[in-house]
């Protein structure tokens, strides 16, 4: 089972937004289009950094605002996310990594433990980049976390320009994640001294 390759998928319709989301844990094409195109960059980059294989295709009421549509994805891709990770067996589950973007840094913990927790701490000095709300960040990762489920450290270590701050915190959100479902983990199978997660 080792080459098995590990896959979800999750769709979404709401009267706000309409989601199809893909992802595969074990590398592959990435291709994203959500209407948000900073939204788009961010989830490249995620898939990209984390070895993931990843297809978004998204619509929603972006005329009023973009938030029902980064909260829908978030929500999608932590959904995806957990039926890729299966039973978790074998999995490593901690990761975390450290990335710098020009001025910025940025650190994040990954840990896939059962339990829903976000403590975020990015603050760019824009709330702005071109139309892109950067407080909806937090929304698109409360989503995920709450539907992995999984806990999520988010930390802003130096940084002013908001677009190289939150670049570098969604290569770091990759990597990390890359790094907790990676197989080889110290267990074998489920990753916990409990047995379960």
């Amino acid at each position: 089972m080792a080459d098995r390759k590990r896959f979800g998928e999750e769709k979404r319709n709401t009267k706000e937004t309409c989601i199809k989301m893909v992802i595969g844990l074990d590398g592959g094409p990435v291709a994203v289009r959500t209407g948000v195109p900073f939204l788009d960059h961010m989830l490249v980059l995620f898939a990209a950094h984390g070895g993931f294989s990843l297809s978004v295709s998204a619509k929603g009421d972006t005329n009023v605002d973009d938030h029902h549509l980064v909260e829908d994805a978030g929500i999608c891709l932590g959904k995806a996310f957990a039926k890729a990770l299966g039973d978790k067996k074998g999995i490593s589950r901690y990761g975390d990594a450290m990335v710098p973007m020009d001025e910025a840094l940025a650190q994040v913990a990954l840990d896939i433990s059962g339990r829903s927790h976000l403590s975020y701490g990015l603050e760019p000095a824009n709330r702005k980049i071109k139309d892109f709300d950067v407080q909806l960040v937090e929304e698109f990762l409360l989503g995920f976390v709450r539907n992995v489920p999984c806990t999520l450290h988010v930390r802003q270590l130096a940084g002013r320009n908001a677009h190289h701050v939150i670049e570098a915190a969604f290569k770091a959100f990759g990597r990390a994640a890359g790094r907790a479902v990676a197989r080889g983990g110290p267990f074998g199978g489920t990753p916990s001294t409990k047995g379960v997660l």
